[in-house]
This record gives C-alpha cells, sequence and structure tokens, in this order.
C-alpha cells in the first residue's frame, strides 16, 4: 500500500513524472525532504467567519500539528465546507451531505496517512463522520467544544434553550425590545458550540461513545487550556494510527452504534442525533431500526441533567467528570468490547477514565432525571414510518392528548397565520405542519418547535402539541412529534390532514394517529395532488438534493451514497 507523497498520484500517465511533480510544488512551500518522508496527517480547517461555533478552530489546528510533529508525522491542514445553523439558508441540514462528499472526496484526492477531522456545530459532525465510513482510512474526530455560559441580570444564561425562552417570552409580551436585545449579547459569550445537550454537544457525546474521538473529548469547553492540550494529544494519535492502520471500519460497528444510542437516550440529547447517527452507520454498512432504539430508550433513564431536559450547562456535566461518568453508569448497557480510536475497548477507556465522587450533574440509575430515555418513536396511521419525540424536554400533562387539529400548509403559510389574531385555535387543539420535511422544505429544517400562535402565548399559554415532518434543534423543548415518516411533500399520511380532524397522541402507547377511518384516509390519498416543484429545482445542488434525498428513517442521506 502507497504512503505519504505517493498516496492518490495525479494521473499524467507517469507515476514517476507525477511524484516529482507533486514534489516541485510541494517544495514551494518551504518543505524538506526529511518533513516530506514523514507519515502525512491531514487536518480539516472548518473555520469560518460566519461560524462562531468554529473560532477556535485555528488554534485547534495548531495544537494538532504540535501534536502530529511531537510523534514524528507532517500535519498537512486543508479547508472543507464550513457550516453554521444560524448562517446556512435555507437549512444547514440541506448542506450536510454536501459537506461530507466534499469532506470524502478531499481526502480521497490528497495524500494523507491518516485524518484529524475537526468538527463542532450541528452537521458538520455527523458529515465528517459519514466521509470517514466512506473513505475508511485511519481518522479521528476533534470537536471546538462547549462554549461558557454567559450572564444578564443575575440569571445565567446559555444558547440556545434560553435563546428560545426568552423569545418565548418576548413574543408574549412578558419582556421588551431594549431586554431582548441586550440579552443578545449575553447567550452565547465565547466560541464554541451551545453549551447545553444541544445537537453539537449531542453528536460530541455520541462520537465519543461511538469511539471515533479520544476518551474525555466530548465536554471540554472550548476555551479551556485542555481543549487544546486533547487536540495535541490526539494530533499525536492520529500519527499512530496511521502506523497501526486502525480504520474507521473496526470501529464503527454495529455494537459501536449501539453504545452511541444508548448514550443519545441517557443524556436526553437531540433527536437530530439520531437522523445523524442513522446515516452515518448506514455509510458503514449497519442498520439502525427505530423499534430497537424505541427499546433502548424504555430500559435507558435519562441520567444528565442539562438543558433542556435539566437545569445545567455543559462546563458543568466537564466538571462532574465528562461523559465518562454517564457511560460508567451505563455499564450494563453497553457493549464494552467495542474499539474505539484510543486503541483500548470502550470498558477500558471507562476504567481509565476520570472519577469525580462529589457531583449532583449525572444521577445515579436509581436516581434518574426520568425514568425512561429522552426520546420516544410513534408509529401509527400518521406516521407508518415512524415520528420521534423528545419527550424528556416535553409537558407530561401532554403525553396523552387528543385534540383538533389545525393544519398550516407550509411555513410561509405558518409565519402568515400563526400570530393573526382571527386564528381560530385553543389551547386543547393540536398544531400540524407539513411540507416542511426532507424534500418539502427542503432541508428538513429545524421548524418543529413552531411558536404557540401569538394570542395564546400573550394569554400565557407555553406549550401545545405540535406535529411535523421537520426537524427541532436539540436546544429546543416541548411537546413536539418530529420527522413524520413518510413526509408529507411526497405523500404521506400529514398530507391528508384537515383542519378540523381529530388527531391522538398516547406517547405511553407510541401511537400517533388520525381519528378517522381507513376508507376516508385512502379516498383523501386519492384526491392528493403533488406540491408545486421549487424553485431552482431545476439544476445545481438543489436537483441533485431534491432527486436523492432519502426520508428522516434512512438518515436523510442521498440513496447513491
Amino acid at each position: 500500500m502507497k504512503k505519504g507523497l505517493r498516496k492518490g498520484l495525479t494521473s499524467y500517465g507517469d507515476d514517476d513524472f507525477s511524484l516529482f511533480l507533486r514534489r516541485v510544488f510541494i517544495k514551494a512551500m518551504g518543505y524538506s525532504d526529511d518533513a516530506l518522508s514523514r507519515p502525512i496527517i491531514g487536518i480539516t480547517n472548518t473555520a469560518s467567519d460566519y461560524n462562531a461555533c468554529h473560532g477556535n478552530v485555528p488554534q485547534l489546528i495548531e495544537a494538532i500539528k504540535r501534536g502530529v510533529m511531537l510523534a514524528g508525522g507532517l500535519p498537512m491542514a486543508f479547508p472543507t465546507l464550513s457550516i453554521h445553523e444560524s448562517f446556512a439558508h435555507p437549512t444547514s441540514m440541506f448542506l450536510r451531505n454536501l459537506m461530507a462528499m466534499e469532506t470524502e472526496e478531499m481526502i480521497r484526492a490528497q495524500p494523507m496517512d491518516a485524518v484529524v477531522l475537526v468538527s463542532g456545530c450541528d452537521k458538520t459532525v455527523p458529515a465528517q463522520l459519514m466521509a470517514a465510513a466512506s473513505v475508511d482510512l485511519p481518522a479521528l474526530v476533534v470537536v471546538t467544544g462547549p462554549m461558557m455560559t454567559g450572564h444578564y441580570q443575575g440569571e445565567r444564561l446559555g444558547a440556545c434553550t434560553d435563546c428560545r425562552r426568552l423569545w418565548s417570552r418576548y413574543r408574549a409580551g412578558e419582556i421588551d425590545s431594549d431586554t431582548i436585545n441586550e440579552t443578545s449579547a449575553r447567550l452565547a459569550p465565547t466560541a464554541g458550540t451551545c453549551m447545553v445537550m444541544g445537537t453539537a454537544s449531542t453528536m460530541a457525546c455520541m462520537t465519543e461513545a461511538l469511539g471515533m474521538m479520544l476518551p474525555g473529548g466530548a465536554t471540554i469547553p472550548a476555551v479551556h487550556a485542555d481543549r487544546l492540550r486533547f487536540a495535541e494529544a490526539s494530533g499525536k494519535r492520529a500519527v499512530e494510527l496511521a502506523a497501526e492502520d486502525l480504520r474507521p471500519s473496526a470501529i464503527m460497528t454495529a455494537p459501536a452504534f449501539r453504545n452511541s444510542l444508548v448514550t443519545l437516550q441517557a443524556i436526553g440529547g437531540s433527536t437530530n442525533g439520531l437522523i445523524h447517527m442513522t446515516a452515518v452507520a448506514r455509510r458503514a454498512g449497519v442498520e439502525i431500526d427505530l423499534r430497537e432504539f424505541d427499546t433502548i430508550g424504555r430500559d435507558v433513564p435519562v441520567l444528565v441533567d442539562l438543558k433542556p431536559s435539566g437545569d445545567h450547562y455543559m462546563e458543568h456535566l466537564h466538571e462532574a467528570g465528562g461523559l465518562n461518568t454517564v457511560l460508567r453508569e451505563l455499564k450494563d448497557h453497553l457493549e464494552l468490547d467495542a474499539s474505539t480510536v484510543s486503541g483500548e475497548s470502550l470498558g477500558v477507556n471507562i476504567e481509565l477514565g476520570e472519577r469525580v465522587t462529589e457531583q449532583t450533574v449525572v444521577r445515579g440509575k436509581a436516581d434518574p432525571i426520568r425514568d425512561a430515555g429522552g426520546i420516544a418513536v410513534l408509529f401509527g396511521n400518521l406516521a407508518p414510518g415512524g415520528a420521534v419525540i423528545k419527550h424528556a424536554a416535553a409537558s407530561v400533562e401532554l403525553m396523552r392528548h387528543s385534540g383538533r387539529a389545525i393544519v398550516f400548509d407550509s411555513l410561509p403559510d405558518l409565519a402568515k397565520r400563526i400570530d393573526d389574531p382571527e386564528l381560530d385555535v385553543v389551547p386543547e387543539d393540536i398544531l400540524v405542519l407539513r411540507n416542511a420535511g426532507p424534500k418539502g422544505a427542503p432541508g428538513m429544517p429545524e421548524a418543529g418547535s413552531f411558536p404557540i400562535p401569538g394570542k395564546l402565548a400573550e394569554r400565557g399559554v407555553k406549550d401545545m402539541v405540535r406535529i411535523s415532518d421537520a426537524r427541532m434543534s436539540g436546544t429546543a423543548f416541548g411537546t413536539i412529534v418530529l420527522h413524520v415518516t413518510p413526509e408529507s411533500y411526497v405523500g404521506g399520511p400529514l398530507a391528508l390532514v384537515r383542519t378540523g380532524d381529530h388527531v391522538t397522541l398516547d406517547v405511553e402507547q407510541r401511537l400517533l394517529q388520525l381519528d378517522i377511518s381507513d376508507a376516508d384516509l385512502a379516498e383523501r390519498r386519492r384526491q392528493w395532488q403533488s406540491p408545486a416543484e421549487h424553485a431552482g429545482s431545476e439544476r445545481g445542488y438543489m436537483k441533485l438534493f431534491l432527486q436523492s434525498v432519502e426520508q428522516a428513517d434512512r438518515g436523510c442521506d442521498f440513496d447513491f451514497m
């Protein structure tokens, strides 16, 4: 097998000339023959002026380079897409597969013996794991880490759970425009990802449990010196991975994916974690079964007291011993023999990890935050392919609820009517949003946690049952049913719901039901007509996306990947 500069030579019809030309141009960068004889370790550069979550990436790259050189390797950083949730139109999920493809092809195209995947905000971690699974080059992940918390008027604040809470109060008229503007400078006070158990923190924890990150790396705050020391250690380990030829295919196995799903349930993690890890698993040839995931959730309790399911923030989880404290409590549910990038099994990593005895963030199994896991999977005539609800962050009194459907046909329709004083809606109704799925939106945006109607918010209504084929930010909260599959845009049952219909949600029974007869449902299906095509769908990435994206139960990856 070819190593170093000899890997993946450019096609000139003469390999010796290809290598000669490669040396000519790399020497223009000032490298010596000694440096060029070392194992080459690629490092993804996902920094961007648009991406505050990756604001510390330049520092991380320098630390990773230091570790690589200390271990005798040659570090080579290269740029890839940088995706930030708040700066991606129409949604970051629309671009996840593009980032996965680009990262995969850049790893294939450039000579490297191993790669360090630097990521952070939401879709970047799964995109890189998808690429790693497809390329199967020795790889490990370094995340940017969570932000520190901010403060306002003596209250601790954290993006973005408190962003949503304060915005809801602003919409309800409880705080004024000056206050909401002042808090905008306090909610995200440092570089790094959201400091709650949002999607970024969820994916970091799942990646460590999966074995694709060195132990302890999921929770270190972005601005801590330990984050840089961890990056250095990861650079060193990447050189060793190249020598050992320890590939993702030896780590990302069915038992490892099960460990990541057990972790997702126990941390009260983001529903996005299920979609993302499903996509990663399918790249690795492993199928995630939604019913099995739900069974895990019935057996595994929520142990982590973090927003939005609890009270604390990621810096507190780190002080409590990080993910290792959680994994130690979960040992009876984990596949402890699963391999990891450390070279040791997950079980050994747990035993070698830090033990913090006096902490209140991670509960024991005898005293959980919730007796069941954070996410339940629902089925019924509204979701024959499944839907999910993060019941750990929902209202207990709405876990079993029937009500009249109030239907919004699209995101523009929602924006137009949700705050209309004439909207016929009461707190007991069930809000339904359709055409917000993978193809319908397009890109399956985080619109599932859409707001309470303005006139109800002003009366103090904090939660209602909301159902959609969209996603929800891991930082959000509420009784929100998501990922309804198949989506309405392709003719799923959600497309057949009418305002005034009766809908039943029963989380204990895992039921999501439109209360009409099968005959009536079939007749509506015969009458249904496909929505109009999206603007711009005749060309480019939009065309590729709409033609190829799969449904939520298959991870929303492209069918040809």
